[in-house]
């Protein structure tokens, strides 16, 4: 097999947070990895998530399958996605065996379980990433079929076990899109003042309500010291004003108006996402975070927080005063500022994108990892 026929065949969605990592993967094998370029990618997600639209933007073919959940909680779609899960197998297994692709990669989420399965029943390659410090139940059904496993900590590798590779977790090269764009340009285009700092408030991939509403409610207080850019996700405005000065709303960004806000952003406020998470550190950006309550993101968290990388709020005791009041703390002293945007540099492990070429390489071509 020449590098030029490979072909990936990428599974993931419902969220973005399990499509970034693989669109970051793909960026580093298309472009920037000179030895591979390889061109011929296949994604299969969900019909109604947010990966198709991220996907095709990069060029990359999308087919929807079936998809249920496993649950460990009652719900009465319980009983009915099962059977989604066995449709999305079998529509998964004879993708696969047409298209015979060489490696299929996934990087959680319960859309990628009935493809990696299939894949494993027809003898195709898997290679899964976790990104989150808890193993996510879809990544623990998937791991017994894998033959590599790259994890986003280093913690993470006792919970795999000998698949197991520690590589970071893959990034966007923002460096690439090259913007010869000054602070004081992106601030023009934007609306911002020069006089006050920039405050940007992001959700993650599809938003997060209970943010929105604190901000929503803090702004009237907020908007005295700072100006906010809010990243709401889409179609979860909340019925607040709109028209405020220093406040600029946002229902979704691409990742060249991602870059440039920030670029411009002082602080960010954030949930606890790894696709985030990992773009503040390879910012170095001080960041306040509030995880979502009783998820994975507070195990994410609590990593940032054990060492000082980030102030990290328990939503379930925060009111919009507390917020405001730790926003306008955390602007007033630039000494802690520079320490929060020192440690959160070294959170995550740099060269993931690269790591994982290389490990996609050698599985290419039957090499030791």
């Amino acid at each position: 097999m020449s590098v030029k026929n490979a072909k990936i065949l990428l599974t993931g969605g419902g969220t973005g947070g399990s499509v970034a990592p693989l669109l970051a993967v793909a960026e580093e094998l298309r472009i920037k990895n000179y030895e591979l370029r390889i061109t011929n990618f296949l994604w299969l997600g969900t019909k109604h998530g947010p990966e198709r639209e991220m996907v095709e933007k990069e060029d990359i073919k999308f087919k929807a399958i079936a998809n249920g959940k496993f649950r460990r909680y009652f719900s009465w779609r319980n009983f009915i996605d099962p059977f989604l899960i066995i449709f999305g197998f079998v529509y998964s297994f004879f993708i696969i065996l047409k298209w015979r692709p060489d490696l299929v990669m996934s990087a959680g989420s319960f859309a990628s379980v009935p493809a990696v399965w299939a894949a494993w029943l027809l003898r195709a390659p898997v290679l899964i990433h976790q990104q989150d410090a808890r193993p996510g139940l879809a990544n623990k059904l998937m791991a017994p079929f894998a033959n590599v496993i790259t994890v986003a900590f280093e913690k993470s590798l006792a919970d795999y076990g000998k698949k197991a590779v520690w590589t970071g977790n893959p990034v966007r090269q923002f460096s690439i899109f090259n913007f010869q764009f000054s602070i004081k340009e992106i601030r023009k285009k934007f609306g911002l003042r020069d006089d006050m700092p920039t405050v940007l408030v992001i959700g993650g991939g599809t938003g997060a309500m209970a943010i929105n509403e604190l901000i929503g409610k803090a702004l009237p207080e907020l908007i005295k010291f700072c100006q906010i850019i809010h990243i709401t996700g889409k179609d979860k405005i909340t019925n607040y004003k709109l028209q405020i000065t220093n406040y600029k709303l946002f229902e979704f960004m691409n990742i060249e108006e991602l870059i440039k806000v920030y670029t411009v952003a002082d602080i960010v406020v954030s949930r606890c996402g790894m696709g985030v998470l990992t773009e503040l550190s390879y910012l170095g950006k001080p960041a306040i975070l509030i995880p979502m309550p009783d998820s994975h993101q507070e195990e994410n968290a609590a990593i940032f927080a054990k060492k000082k990388a980030a102030i990290v709020l328990n939503q379930e005791e925060l009111t919009p005063e507390k917020l405001a009041d730790n926003i306008k703390k955390l602007l007033n002293d630039e000494m802690l500022r520079g320490k929060l945007s020192g440690n959160i540099k070294t959170i995550i492990k740099r060269g993931a994108n690269e790591r994982i070429a290389e490990i996609v390489k050698n599985i290419l071509f039957s090499t030791e990892l």
